[in-house]
């Protein structure tokens, strides 16, 4: 019997701790999950974070802050003819029941005026602050940093 309830706790315990790991948020219904900051090099003043967002009845998120960052803005990216541009928008809708993907060449969060170089399994602090029935909350997030060529992981 000891055996099973040891073998019991040792799987609830790793379910856990992959939830952990995985540095999901949730506040109120929305719910900020594979979040990740793309690495740095010297001097680069600037990068993306990059997540799924979701929510039952819908959000907006209507921006950030961080502090490795002066300036935390969101992104889209639009090709203008051949070239690719990137611009702000004030705010991204997340639809009820729908799950709202920040990636590379599309929308992202924009960390701005960055303080210092971020490698390869540094963690960043991120605060989104989002709208949902009326009132404005804030979600922090420890992202991870990958590096700076890395894709997103696949699972």
């Amino acid at each position: 019997m000891k055996l099973t309830q040891l073998l019991s706790f040792l799987a609830v315990s790793a379910l856990l701790s992959g939830s952990v790991l995985a540095n999901d948020v949730a506040v109120g219904d929305v719910l900020i999950k594979d979040v990740w900051v793309r690495g740095t090099v010297a001097g680069q003043k600037a990068t993306g974070a990059f997540m799924t967002l979701s929510s039952a009845k819908g959000a907006v998120i209507i921006g950030g802050a961080s502090p490795i960052a002066g300036a935390v803005e969101i992104h889209e990216t639009l090709k203008d003819g051949e070239v690719m541009r990137m611009r702000q928008v004030k705010s991204l809708p997340v639809l009820a029941g729908q799950a709202r993907e920040l990636k590379p060449g599309s929308h992202h969060v924009m960390l701005m005026e960055l303080k210092q170089t971020l490698k390869e399994g540094d963690s960043v602090p991120l605060t989104l602050r989002f709208e949902q029935d009326g009132t404005t909350q804030e979600a922090t997030v420890n992202a991870p940093v990958r590096a700076l060529g890395s894709a997103p992981m696949k699972h």
